[in-house]
């Protein structure tokens, strides 16, 4: 009788072994949050880092497109790249389509690639080691052939990403500043620093013809003469100061002016020392509206990756055609001039950023953003931006992209960091970016 119950123990484990083997492994599910998550993730690791915005528009475009191309590959909804963006070629595709899982494979080039740009590697590490060993978990067959694949695109992308000059303006020589010229751009204090990326014109656009395409219409003639339209500018920036910080720091002019700082090099001086104080970039800030724009869309996974990858592309083609200007006019800061011929003590509601005046990087990444989320979104899309809030600012809101984008231009007047020609100038140059930017992905949708 022993033996007979054994005997039965043991076919009825056999048995549970044979369902347990027949019973399909799950599904590796990744939710537009995941993306979310990947996106802030690389977002606060540059503030940590302490990106320059035109560097960090880069760091949030290739990530993008890897994740948009995987994606692209079996989408009714999306068309692969290839052929619009500069130099790209198709990825490689996967033997079999169904043995990958395309959203993880997506997710996983998209944290790989976004590893490979930023300087504190292990934070992004956390990030993967915790999904990855998750995932392992859940399906490991399906974890590994995604795995696999995401790697040889991520490959693929990075030979591509490795020959946009990049690595060759690393080592080119910092700018010369012309000291004889007194309409040249020259260190702003407190830190004085080198002139922020004097070669990014060099950088290969994503899809301009040229850093030089869009050329905005030259600034005001530099004169310090009384009556004269350089001169008018140069005191509504000292007046517009004045006025706001008379009636106090609560005004709304202060309010949008701090909302839309996102300076990275803020430098703050406590007696001998100096230290940063760490902030998003314009480009970080438009990155969040999309993510804003995306979460009440309820966009899903191919959406959300073709918000951020067409939004990262304006922004990025947007930085290349403003320091392409700005090296090229090399304009004199407001601050400057300010304290060399009207007040010697005055300082601007907001730290001058160190580079070159015209035109306003804000305004054109602003500009060129706006465009494109309006095409992906629709225009009057209101919504509240609360992008600033882990800084300890509150939520302002937006009747739509256009109106977000005419606030922020206007906070570099507010701020005292920029004459009006940079502000309307490059508002309109960042859209008429923006506009070629849709023109060239239209049929991508």
């Amino acid at each position: 009788m022993k033996y007979l119950n054994t005997k039965i123990q043991l076919i009825f484990v056999a048995f549970a072994v044979l369902i347990s083997c027949g019973k399909p492994a799950e599904h590796i599910t990744v939710t537009p949050e995941l993306f979310h998550e990947s996106v802030n993730k690389v977002t606060n690791i540059m503030i940590h880092d302490i990106f320059s915005p035109p560097v960090a528009s880069r760091v949030y475009a290739y990530p993008n497109i890897a994740a948009y191309e995987i994606l692209a590959q079996n989408s009714s909804e999306f068309q692969s790249l290839n052929g619009k963006l500069n130099e790209f070629t198709p990825i490689p595709t996967p033997a079999d389509l169904k043995e990958v899982n395309l959203e993880l494979a997506a997710l996983i080039a998209h944290m790989e690639i976004s590893k490979k740009l930023i300087f504190s590697e292990d934070r992004m590490a956390v990030l993967q080691d915790s999904l990855y060993a998750q995932w392992e978990t859940v399906n490991e067959v399906e974890y590994n052939k995604s795995k696999t694949y995401a790697l040889n695109v991520v490959k693929h992308i990075k030979g591509w990403m490795d020959k946009d000059n990049y690595n060759q303006t690393r080592t080119m020589p910092k700018f010369t500043v012309d000291t004889d010229d007194p309409s040249r751009w020259q260190p702003t204090p407190p830190s004085y620093m080198d002139g922020i990326e004097p070669h990014w014109n060099k950088i290969r656009p994503f899809l301009l013809d040229s850093a030089a395409q869009f050329k905005p219409e030259r600034h005001p003639e530099f004169s310090l003469e009384k009556g004269s339209k350089f001169y008018e500018e140069l005191m509504e920036v000292y007046n517009v100061s004045q006025d706001i910080t008379k009636r106090g720091d609560k005004t709304e002019e202060i309010e949008i002016a701090q909302f839309w700082d996102c300076n990275p090099f803020v430098s703050v001086t406590r007696g001998h020392f100096m230290f940063a104080t760490k902030k998003i970039s314009p480009g970080a800030h438009w990155i969040g509206i999309t993510q804003i724009a995306s979460k009440k869309a309820n966009s899903n996974v191919a959406q959300t990756v073709n918000a951020y990858t067409k939004t990262s592309i304006a922004i990025a083609d947007a930085f290349i055609s403003c320091w392409d200007e700005k090296f090229r006019s090399n304009l004199i800061r407001p601050e400057t001039l300010i304290n060399q011929n009207i007040d010697p003590d005055w300082l601007p509601i907001l730290q001058t950023p160190p580079f070159p005046e015209y035109t306003s990087g804000h305004s054109v990444a602003s500009g060129s953003a706006s465009v494109m989320l309006t095409e992906l979104f629709g225009d009057n899309f209101n919504f509240d931006d609360d992008v600033e809030v882990p800084f300890g600012l509150p939520v302002r809101s937006f009747k739509s992209f256009y109106a977000a984008s005419a606030e922020a231009a206007i906070s570099r007047l507010y701020g005292g960091i920029h004459y009006r020609a940079a502000i309307d100038n490059g508002l309109d140059q960042g859209k008429k970016v923006g506009h070629f930017v849709v023109e060239k992905l239209k049929d991508t949708k």
